[in-house]
């Protein structure tokens, strides 16, 4: 059955998931909660009696779980909020879909690595420098040890249509960069591969239609884009593009204040490529152009 559940539906990334779905003809239901508008279905995927009856009354066949935290610096103050949704929620809808029989798709992150030796195969060894990276290594452990057929998607910083310019950390960057009345020093440091979720979008629903053919598809796999790029670069590809000044933008060497970051943990991505899952990575001149064009200042 193409029946797919999308929690976090209403974020960055699940929004994109589940059009990406919706367009390729699968059945689809999209879960969300503070911001359960439209089509999407207000859960709590908190809590079991409401995720069980989700899916007793929808039978998912695929079940790609997009919610979570995912802000570092909020995990660092807010461990044990971060433990409920990330890891407690995440072992709950992983034994749900056992009982099921759907494939669970968890979303993680490259900040499971402490970013030294990169880049990373699926296999590496994963020491997360901050609790946002361990709640999501804790997340893949309660997915993949309650369901040995379930799998999880890891992935770098991600960037895209935005409702706001604080919902992505690539985007929230414009406001400084539009605002020249003031220095704006930007991270020169950490090593990201900003990747836009339009492809992710395409990659999960790759790995689910191929999971729908081979049930051997489970475990770890890696998607990224290739370009490295600082928070720094970043913000001076966004001041070219919009032909913006560049006098305020300063680059900090130094690592970010905060939450500890990885310094490059660059993902391998050869295992999905090594069965055929890939798609045409959108250029980060060419996608953030799209992202930030509705909030451009006149």
């Amino acid at each position: 059955m193409k029946r797919v559940l999308v929690t976090g539906a209403s974020g960055l990334l699940g929004r994109p998931v589940l059009n990406e779905f919706c367009n390729a003809s699968w059945d689809t239901l999209g879960c969300a909660y503070s911001r359960a508008v439209g089509v999407l279905k207000k859960v709590d995927i908190q809590d079991e009696i409401q995720v069980r009856q989700v899916f007793e009354d929808f039978k998912p066949s695929i079940v790609i779980h997009a919610a979570a935290e995912r802000r570092p610096d909020v995990v660092e103050k807010q461990e044990e909020a971060t433990k409920r949704l990330n890891v407690d929620a995440t072992a709950m809808i992983s034994r749900i879909c056992a009982e099921y029989g759907a494939f669970m798709l968890f979303i993680s992150t490259d900040y499971v690595f402490d970013g030294t030796s990169p880049p990373y195969k699926t296999d590496a060894k994963p020491n997360p420098l901050n609790k946002y990276g361990k709640s999501k290594l804790d997340g893949e452990n309660a997915t993949l040890d309650n369901n040995s057929e379930s799998a999880v998607l890891r992935v770098p910083i991600l960037y895209g249509e935005v409702e706001k310019l604080g919902e992505s950390a690539v985007s929230v960057l414009f406001n400084p960069v539009q605002d020249t009345s003031k220095p704006a020093p930007m991270s020169d440091y950490e090593i990201r591969y900003p990747t836009h979720v339009r492809d992710i979008a395409i990659i999960i629903r790759k790995l689910a239609e191929k999971r729908l053919e081979d049930s051997s598809i489970k475990g770890i796999y890696h998607w990224s884009a290739d370009e490295s790029m600082t928070k720094y670069t970043m913000a001076s590809t966004m001041c070219e593009i919009f032909d913006l000044p560049t006098h305020h933008i300063v680059a900090d060497k130094e690592p970010s204040k905060g939450a500890p970051r990885p310094y490059n943990a660059h993902l391998d991505r050869s295992r999905l490529e090594g069965i055929g899952i890939t798609t045409h990575s959108i250029l980060f001149k060419d996608g953030i152009k799209e992202c930030l064009k509705p909030f451009l200042k006149k």
